[in-house]
């Protein structure tokens, strides 16, 4: 009975808190991360971090501050983890030659949308979800329905035969 008043308690604080301080924590998020979409699903994110570290908040501050800090730390997290990502799609997959071309932004597209056609399925969907959406390996893990350390394998393999399909591509002469 306890712990059910409990939970009904922080529900209802968390709730009065969305109310109060939802549209705040978005346009933090809008502001940091740059469109409606990404900025709704961080709100998401925060309060429900919130709502679980609730017990965490001692009131040495607003609870506005409070909010403010979560959301910076989490959208500021989410851009390190989406820069990093493009960065290891283009180390790890993106040939050399390619970088430097002037056709570079449009030529990695179609390259990237031929590659993942080409690859093996789960291979595929696992540096979808990593590279291209920026999930985490636990994210991608619940998704493609295998372990993350399976996630760690299929994106090694991915990334091994992608390098070798490239090369491969590079030499063959079109018909």
């Amino acid at each position: 009975m306890w712990v059910a008043a409990g939970v009904a308690v922080k529900n209802d604080l968390i709730t009065e808190l969305f109310d109060r301080y939802g549209p705040m924590v978005y346009r933090r998020a809008l502001n940091l991360l740059g469109n409606t979409a990404d900025a709704e699903e961080a709100t998401q994110e925060i309060f429900i971090r919130a709502f679980k570290g609730l017990e965490t908040f001692d009131g040495r501050s607003q609870p506005s501050t409070w909010l403010y800090s979560i959301t910076t730390h989490h959208c500021l997290n989410k851009i390190r983890d989406a820069k990093r990502r493009r960065e290891l799609w283009d180390e790890r997959v993106v040939p050399e030659a390619m970088r430097h071309s002037e056709a570079a932004p449009v030529t990695e597209r179609i390259l990237s949308r031929y590659l993942l056609a080409e690859a093996e399925p789960s291979q595929a969907l696992a540096a979808l979800c990593v590279f291209v959406e920026g999930m985490s390996h636990d994210e991608a893990a619940s998704v493609v329905g295998v372990s993350r350390r399976s996630i760690g394998n299929l994106l090694e393999r991915f990334q091994e035969w992608a390098i070798k399909r490239v090369e491969r591509l590079a030499v063959e002469k079109p018909p």
